[in-house]
């Protein structure tokens, strides 16, 4: 039941013409192999912010995430410590391309996840959604907040 929500929904998007810009400063969505799916999400900008990211929560709706904004593209690495829900983590350059995903992070690891160089965005959305809609590196994102002159799926 849930796959088949996961995909009716990923399915809808890609066919009533989600790319209609639907952007928005709490919307992001990824679009790979002609499936496009929509996410709400927290904006973790803040040294504060990226530190505490998902940590301590329960759960999170089906369709959301937190994305994790850097000044500039960097080498990144993160890691599970007190976060106790299993994250798919996709790790983004600044074009808007997933570079780097890591399927379903340990809850409570301490090891390091290596993001990669040259990162500037991580969204971290529920464990095993990244595998569900069929994303991998190479799947496009779409953002506001990206530099829309260069990015590869832009906000129209």
């Amino acid at each position: 039941m849930f796959l088949r929500s996961i995909l009716a929904t990923a399915v809808i998007l890609a066919a009533t013409g989600a790319n209609a810009s639907a952007c928005g400063e709490n919307t992001i969505e990824l679009r790979q192999n002609g499936v496009q799916a929509q996410f709400s999400i927290e904006l973790a900008m803040t040294a504060s912010e990226q530190a505490q990211g998902l940590m301590f929560r329960e759960s999170m709706p089906q369709f959301n995430g937190m994305l994790f904004i850097n000044e500039r593209p960097r080498r990144v690495s993160f890691w599970m410590k007190n976060t106790l829900i299993s994250l798919d983590i996709l790790f983004i350059d600044e074009n808007g391309v997933v570079q780097n995903l890591k399927h379903s992070a340990t809850p409570l690891d301490t090891t390091s996840i290596p993001g990669g160089d040259n990162i500037q965005y991580v969204l971290e959305i529920n464990g095993g959604l990244a595998n569900l809609l069929g994303l991998s590196e190479g799947a496009e994102v779409r953002y506001i907040g990206f530099d829309q002159e260069n990015a590869i799926w832009p906000c129209e």
